[in-house]
Order: C-alpha cells, then sequence, then structure tokens
C-alpha cells in the first residue's frame, strides 16, 4: 500500500495540483490585500464610509455587552447577531476580481498556447507521400514492365 500510494503521489498532476494549491493560496492573499488595502476604501470613499467592510445591520446585541454600538469587529466578538453586508460586498469583489485575473491568465495561456502550436505547424516539414500513394506508383511502374 506504502508503494501504490508513493506511486500516487510521484504523478505530474498530484504535484502540479499541490503547487497550483500553494500558489494559489499566495495569490488569494494578494488579491485579499489588494481588495482591503486599495480598492475597498476607494469603494467606501465613494459611498461616504472609510472602511467599507464595516458596514453591518445589528440585529440583537448580546445580553449584558456595554461596548460600542458601531464597532463591526466588537460586536462580532461579542457574538451580537448581525447582518455584515460590507464584508459580504468585500468577499465579492475579492472574488470578482480573482476570477477576472484567473481569466486574463488562461486567455493569455491559451494564446501563447495557440501561437506556439501554430508555429510548430508551419515549421513541420509537409508531409510525404502516403503508403497507398507510394503503392499505387510501384504498381504503375511494375504494370509498366513487360
Amino acid at each position: 500500500m506504502l508503494a501504490e500510494f508513493k506511486k500516487f503521489i510521484a504523478k505530474g498532476n498530484v504535484m502540479d495540483l499541490a503547487v497550483a494549491v500553494i500558489i494559489g493560496a499566495a495569490f488569494g492573499a494578494i488579491v485579499k490585500s489588494l481588495t482591503d488595502e486599495v480598492i475597498m476604501p476607494v469603494v467606501g470613499a465613494i459611498f461616504g464610509g472609510a472602511d467599507f467592510s464595516n458596514y453591518f445591520i445589528l440585529l440583537d446585541t448580546p445580553e449584558g455587552y456595554d461596548g460600542p454600538l458601531d464597532n463591526y469587529l466588537a460586536l462580532k466578538e461579542a457574538g451580537a447577531a448581525m447582518i455584515g453586508y460590507g464584508a459580504f460586498i468585500t468577499a465579492v469583489v475579492n472574488f470578482v476580481i480573482l476570477a477576472f485575473i484567473i481569466f486574463m491568465l488562461v486567455r493569455t495561456a491559451n494564446k501563447v498556447m495557440e501561437a506556439s502550436r501554430k508555429e510548430e505547424e508551419a515549421a513541420a516539414p509537409p508531409p510525404g507521400p502516403s503508403e497507398t500513394d507510394l503503392l499505387k506508383e510501384i504498381l504503375e511502374e511494375l504494370k509498366k514492365r513487360p
């Protein structure tokens, strides 16, 4: 079983998947930072707030809570019932940015692969006669002989 597991792990697809997951996690952190530190402050400024992820609707405060009612993190830690639509919008923007970047990467990769395939086709020597064509020519030559 161990040898079979080693063989499975050593396959190229598993290693490629592992690399993709690691790079994807790092890329996700970059996109999150881009969204949180660059894009969402601009969106927040447009909608009149400095921190868009702080937008929420408070439904109910926990019993005994006496902290501020406008601090999302404090309310969340206290277990208040609320709808954090700002955090949701931030997550949606993160997803859209990530999806667009992946789309652009795949699109570019497809164009590069297509150009490479066309170059290979252009560089390939023209195909010669098929075996059937060669056999027909030999048969015709044999028929011409007396």
